[in-house]
């Protein structure tokens, strides 16, 4: 299952990006991203979001 973020909830502070095991996150303008077509759906960015930004598509 992919993850998607609320970049209205992110506060970009790039927990996720560093939790990522296959570096599907990033960066961008003060917000975090994921790319879905890298995504593998382990759930690791969503219980290291501190403002729980991140859910299951």
């Amino acid at each position: 299952m992919v993850y998607k973020i609320d970049v209205n909830v992110c506060v970009g502070c790039g927990a996720c990006v560093t939790s990522c095991p296959v570096s599907a996150i990033e960066q961008k303008e003060d917000k975090c991203i994921i790319n879905a077509d890298v995504c593998k759906g382990c759930g690791v960015c969503e219980s290291t979001c501190p403002v729980n930004a991140i859910s299951q598509d």
